[in-house]
């Protein structure tokens, strides 16, 4: 009998009988063969999705979702490693027509519940990293919690009860306004940050709106600091404030009279810089005023004294990349530019030129399908990067690295956005023209055509226009450099952070984990050298001059080990509370987060700017395990004290360090992990 059939008819089976049936199933499955799994899961599932469709259902499956894990469900799936999943892929799956997948999403939520609760202490996946990627799924799929069907779910028939039931049972064991509420919070929290990559924030925003525009959605109090939210998006200005549509707005402008018109500028230049969104009305806005009324610009932009000039030296730059690069569905593009023109980059002579280059590039077939595979044909694959060259110019520390394991490449990108745009904007040129880039390691050229294959498999589409297009090339480029290191002493970032991110990286190298045991060694001496490189009370007071690539051990919320990640230092100083920190860039894509023991990195409150991390210098270098450096500037490693010392090492050893201490203990890393930064 098909699934139709069966489903269609009244259950004779009680709750009971099935989660015998599902005990049995699983113990068959626990005891199965490998070359017999495929069959037996699938008589699993199929009993999964039968409890599932009971009352009491999702608390039975619940209980199990750790015994299902163990056992190999998700093994061999998208779903085996919690880490690497999309809270924006989850729609597909609970909206899709087959049943194992809706079935197998439901297990991997389920799952990550009791890691909520407690229940399920997972060994690579802490109880917040997964509450915060419930509160994400519960916020893309809103339309499920409050029961807003259409027509994916009316395809799935009597299956869509498992999608709703699953969310709705989510919502209910963390609280509804408390959903809400704090995905409120966690916009904010975001947006703090000034992430390049915004469509993730504009979808949350989104379903917020449509579920408060429902008039039969009852969010009770919950919600109700969404406004600055929704009005950034949908109505920053007193003529676009009911969202009317551009073509509405549009007829009013042409009815506007220059007050009227300055407000309007203001307007979207204040929304804009108080939470980094754009509106389509504000790009519909610039097209608008640039066929007549470009005296509005700099107030549309949002510009101090530093961007206006900068905007009359290079009027005309500025007026040619407003027309390629800013429609509706790039009006992030904005923003970008406006900071770039507070930068005051384009006073750099090969920068303005390169731009010029950047206007008229023609792109190859490989830049232009991935653009469009990621962004769609509206508008042309060239406006899409050149927003998004904007946007990397303009917010350099706002780059992330998506679901990719190429920390490096990201951090690449941030540092030369960051302290050299016009290599940048040459990388983007040879990515997007020619689909080849050559970089040197110790003059031999390294070129991304002929690489026999980078870190990541297949680098994704969650990436801003830049990363898109020139990240696979730099992936490519760096795994070859690390090739090109093979049979040296050490580990190769010593030989290649300095070729692959450039002159300013030092030349001076320092690690404590020895590569091949994976043993600490010389703690003492490294974290003294670092105080005497980085600490304004131990270097002479020299601030740093140039980003410099680091590498931290990153730990979870239980202060665990996870991996290693690359990170670039931007600077040490005196927070308002008069305590010293480590200011740094994290390419992670969310960069708040907790390590453990009182370890937790902050993005605002401690004096950061838009997209840097901090910690307290103790606490930063308890979690460092490479830093590069000037040899020729030496501090005093000498004067550090050794109370200073002993806390750090103690942070180190209550942590990532707990089993890399004592010899007898210590157990080498495998070979991949302890060449590279982990991603």
């Amino acid at each position: 009998m098909s699934d139709q059939a069966s489903e269609n008819q009244p259950s004779a089976v009680s709750i009971e009988q099935l989660t015998d049936k599902l005990d049995q199933a699983i113990e068959a499955f626990e005891q199965s063969r490998s070359f017999a799994r495929t069959g037996k899961l699938q008589r699993l599932l199929d009993i999964v999705r039968r409890v599932l469709m009971q009352p009491g259902g999702f608390d039975a499956v619940a209980v199990r979702s750790e015994r299902l894990d163990t056992a190999g469900v998700f093994e061999g799936t998208d779903w085996a490693d919690p880490a690497i999943l999309l809270p924006s892929l989850t729609p597909l799956s609970l909206q899709s027509p087959v049943t194992e997948t809706v079935v197998v999403e439901a297990l991997s939520e389920l799952r990550l519940l009791s890691i909520v609760q407690g229940h399920y202490l997972h060994p690579s996946f802490s109880a917040e990293q997964a509450r915060n990627y419930l509160t994400q799924v519960l916020a893309i799929n809103l339309g499920l919690l409050f029961g807003m069907a259409g027509e994916a779910e009316r395809q799935q028939g009597r299956l869509a009860r498992v999608s709703e039931g699953l969310v709705q049972y989510i919502a209910s064991h963390v609280g509804y306004e408390q959903v809400i509420d704090s995905l409120i919070e966690e916009i904010w929290r975001i947006l703090e940050q000034r992430p390049i990559q915004v469509s993730p924030v504009r979808k949350m925003i989104t379903q917020i709106a449509m579920c408060r525009a429902d008039p039969g959605t009852d969010l009770g109090g919950a919600g109700l600091g969404a406004d600055r939210l929704i009005s950034s998006l949908y109505g920053p200005t007193r003529a676009c404030s009911e969202d009317p549509g551009i073509p509405v707005y549009l007829q009013r402008l042409e009815a506007m009279d220059t007050s009227s018109l300055h407000n309007e500028a203001t307007g979207f230049a204040r929304s804009m810089h108080d939470t980094g969104l754009v509106s389509p009305y504000h790009a519909a806005f610039i097209r608008f005023v640039l066929e007549g009324q470009d005296s509005l610009l700099t107030e549309a932009l949002g510009l101090s004294s530093t961007g206006r000039d900068c905007l009359l030296c290079y009027r005309q730059l500025v007026y040619t990349l407003l027309a390629e690069a800013v429609f509706p569905e790039t009006c992030q593009a904005i923003y970008g530019l406006a900071l770039l023109l507070e930068r005051g980059i384009l006073y750099q002579p090969p920068v303005a030129p390169a731009l010029w280059r950047q206007v008229r590039l023609p792109l190859c077939a490989q830049a232009r399908e991935r653009l469009e595979l990621a962004y769609g044909y509206q508008p042309a694959p060239s406006a899409w990067l050149l927003q998004g060259v904007l946007n990397m110019l303009g917010q350099p520390l706002g780059v992330g690295q998506g679901n990719n394991p190429t920390c490096q490449s990201a951090r690449a990108l941030s540092m030369w956005a960051y302290n050299d745009p016009d290599f940048l904007l040459q990388m983007v040129a040879w990515a997007g023209r020619d689909n080849e880039i050559v970089m040197h390691f110790e003059g031999q050229p390294v070129s991304s055509a002929t690489s026999a294959g980078g870190v990541a498999s297949e680098v994704t589409l969650d990436l801003d226009p830049v990363s898109l297009v020139v990240v696979p090339h730099l992936d490519r480029i760096y795994a070859e450099m690390g090739r090109l290191c093979v049979g040296r002493e050490g580990d190769p970032h010593r030989w290649v952070n300095p070729e692959f991110h450039g002159w300013s990286s030092g030349r001076g190298f320092a690690i404590n984990v020895d590569v091949a045991t994976g043993q600490l060694v010389d703690l003492e001496g490294f974290i003294r050298h670092f105080y005497a490189s980085y600490h304004p009370y131990y270097n002479g007071n020299q601030p740093l001059i140039h980003p410099q690539p680091a590498g931290i051990a990153v730990t979870d919320s239980a202060a665990r080990f996870i991996g290693w990640h690359a990170i670039t230092i931007l600077r040490a100083g005196l927070d308002p509370e008069g305590i010293m920190r480590v200011y740094f860039f994290n390419p992670n894509n969310d960069s708040g987060q907790n390590w453990g023991n009182g370890v937790t990195v902050s993005t605002s409150g401690h004096g950061e700017r838009f997209g840097e991390s901090s910690l307290p210098f103790e606490q930063f270098t308890s979690r460092l395990y490479i830093y590069h450096f000037d040899p020729l500037e030496r501090g005093e490693p000498a004067a550090v004290e050794q109370a200073e010392l002993d806390r750090v090492i103690e942070g180190i050893s209550t942590s990532w360090g707990k089993t890399r201490i004592a010899a007898d203990t210590l157990q080498a890393e495998p070979a991949s992990s302890q060449g590279r930064a982990s991603d």
